[in-house]
This record gives C-alpha cells, structure tokens and sequence, in this order.
C-alpha cells in the first residue's frame, strides 16, 4: 500500500487543476503584456485567477500579485516594507522563533543591513500572545511577521488579535499564510493584516506559483526590476498555466473547505489516538487546540526521526522528519527547539500530514506499520535500553 502523509511539504497536482492548465500550454500561449488577441485572451486568463484568489481571502483583485512561491512572497513583503518605510518609521521588526526559513533568512539578510529583530518565544504548545506582541513594540517598530499556522506542529497564531495591536500602533503587519489557505478559513478583512503570502502547490495547484496579498494604500519597495507586469510591482513575464492553476485550485479548495476539514481532522485525531494507543513513551508536540487539521507531529523517544523515516518509506508511507537532518543539517528543528523539547527528542520526531484526498484505510495502515518501527528501532537503541534500566 502507498500512504502520501506530506502534505504539508507539496500536494499532488488536482485533476481538475491540470485539465484547466492545459489551455496554456497549447492555444493560450500569448504573452499578456501585449495587446493583440493572441496576448488580451491571455491577460484575461490572469485575471481571472486573480479574481479567484481575491474570492478566496475576501479581497479586491487589485490587492493580488502573483509570485513564484512562498518565500519570494514572503521576502517581497518583509524586505519591500522594511526598506520603503525604514526612513520614515524605524528599523525595527518583530516576528516569533517558529518562523518558516523564508522569514527567518530575510530578517537574518536584514540585520545584516543594520535592521533590528525581536524573536518572540513561544510557549510549549506553539502560541504566541498579543500580549507579547504589545510589550515588544517599540516607536521604531516598522513590521510584525508571524506566520498564521506553523508548518512543523500545525499552531494557529491568533492574527486577528495581534493584528489589532498593530492596527492601534501604527505598525504594518505580514503574515505567512502559506500552511493555511486552502485548509483553514483565510479572510484578510478579518484578520487585519496588511500583506499575506500565500503558494499553490500546498493546495493542489501546481509547484512554482504564489501571490502576495497587499493591501490597498500599502506600498512595499518591488524585490525585482524589471519590465511593467503585476502593475509596475511585481516583474517578470507572467507563468499563465501556473496562475491558472493557482486560480483553479484555491477555488476547488475553498469551496469544499468545511466538509474537507472535517474529514482531514477525523484522520488528523485517528492517528493521534491510535499512536498514543500503541507507542509507548512518545509526545504529540501538535497542539490540542487551535491547530490545522492534517498535521500530526509526534516525537518517539529514544529513536531517531530519520530511521523512522527510512523505514515508513520501505514500507510505502511518505512522511517527514520534525528533524533537519534530513536536509544534511545535524541540528534538530528549530520549532521543536522553541516549544523546550530537549535535542534528543526533538531528532526524533516525524511529522504526518493529510489532505482530503487521504482515506481511513491509509491512517490505519500507517497505525499498522509505525507502532512495529517503533518497536523494532528501540530494540536496536542503546538510549532504549538506558531508559528501561534506569526505571527499573
């Protein structure tokens, strides 16, 4: 049996999806900066997307860019307002420590260039407060960034509250959205927030597109120069069939959201209790409330994440570590890290994560094969053998 649990890194392309696409790889193949049929007939195609994304957070189609990815997403929004507004307001950001790389890179990038970042902790289950948010607020604070839902553990921040802070002070806030549209309710009316990033290929739309949600009146600095697309703020000739794409599957997602939910966080609270169940002396390091609803971390103690992983992969189930070390880095994740697990725990960690397209035969099949793995690695773990010593 094949069980796809990694969702949460890249979804499989929707059917649906690739049929809408296809037109753009044949007929639609116009360059939509021109202005003959060939390129109008491709203008409308993006604007249609555009509309849709707009639908799809509750905003007007003019506030939608599109990007490659998240992490361009991401960068234009936190170096775009950083830079067009430190002279004016400061040089000062706050974010939290549970960030995705893409932020924490760009404001490692900024301190480097003399800006200051305030890295928020949070407590054990992933949340940080707007209380917190309020206290580290200082008259040179140009931007708050902090993600809507962690893409480790699967905490939902609480935006609305901590866009009320900013709003009160005068700061912009960005949020990463990319683990939450298309699984979660997204509306940046209610929320708040003054720029969102968002990727298609975590709901369904194919690798290689995004779109930054920037609010009107809002003016970030462009992160590329170039020729006129995106109306003069985002260039680069547009990639059709991927923002055909984009458009097509926040749609889909958005218009089965309630029902898919419910299913994912059946499968989501099957797996938890069935590990609990059956796996001795491991932790759910997913929160207990406030969290999406396909993402399962749990750490096994005493084994390593990436054995687990090599052995769910012989076995058909694709998951991924709550360890870095698969990326040829030894240290555990930061993530982990911020929510106090020790480093020997946190290496060994696994994180699950479902979509709607995941079937309860899979979750038990998954319960069927990972309590043995379990098993057999801590036979075979010395650490294993310390812990039962040192209990008896």
């Amino acid at each position: 049996m094949f069980v796809y649990a990694d969702n949460a890194a890249t979804t499989k392309i929707d059917p649906e999806v690739v049929q809408a696409m296809m037109p753009a790889f044949g007929e639609l193949y116009g360059n939509p900066s021109t202005i003959y049929s060939k390129g109008r007939e491709a203008k409308e195609a993006v604007e249609k997307a555009r509309e849709q994304v707009a639908k799809a957070i509750n905003c007007r189609p003019s506030e939608i860019y599109f990007t490659s990815c998240g992490t361009e997403s991401d960068n234009w929004a936190i170096r775009g307002i950083a830079t067009r507004y430190a002279a004016k307001k400061g040089k000062h950001i706050i974010t939290t420590n549970i960030e995705h790389h893409a932020v924490f890179e760009c404001l490692k990038a900024l301190e480097k260039e003399g800006f200051e970042v305030t890295y928020l902790p949070v407590d054990e289950e992933g949340f940080v407060t707007p209380e917190q948010v309020k206290a580290a607020l200082r008259p040179d604070t140009v931007l708050i960034t902090i993600m809507t839902a962690n893409n480790e553990i699967g905490s939902i921040q609480p935006i609305e509250e901590i866009a009320a802070v900013a709003k009160s002070h005068g700061v912009l806030i960005h949020t990463d959205a990319v683990q939450a549209v298309g699984h979660i309710p997204v509306d940046v009316q209610k929320m708040g927030v003054d720029l969102l990033s968002l990727s298609g290929h975590k709901f369904h739309a194919p690798k290689g597109v995004g779109a930054l949600y920037v609010r009107r009146g809002v003016l970030p600095d462009n992160l590329m120069n170039g020729g006129g697309q995106e109306r003069n703020r985002r260039p680069g000739t547009e990639n059709i069939a991927g923002i055909i794409g984009l458009g097509a599957a926040i749609e889909k997602a958005t218009a089965n959201l309630e029902q898919d939910m419910k299913h994912v966080a059946f499968l989501r609270d099957r797996l938890i209790d069935g590990i609990l169940k059956t796996i001795p002396k491991c932790k759910i390091n997913t929160p207990s409330h406030d969290r999406l609803p396909g993402t399962v971390n749990v750490s096994v103690k005493h084994i390593e994440g990436e054995s687990m992983l090599l052995l769910l992969d012989m076995n058909g189930i694709c998951a991924t570590s709550g360890s870095a070390c698969a990326s040829g880095d030894l240290d555990p994740s930061h993530v982990l890290l911020a929510i106090g697990l020790p480093h020997e725990i946190a290496h060994g960690s696994v994180r699950f994560s479902f979509c709607a397209d995941n079937t309860v035969e899979e979750i038990d099949y998954i319960l069927d094969v990972f309590p043995k793995i379990a098993q057999r690695l801590r036979e075979m773990s010395p650490l294993w053998d310390e812990a039962n010593q040192d209990e008896n």
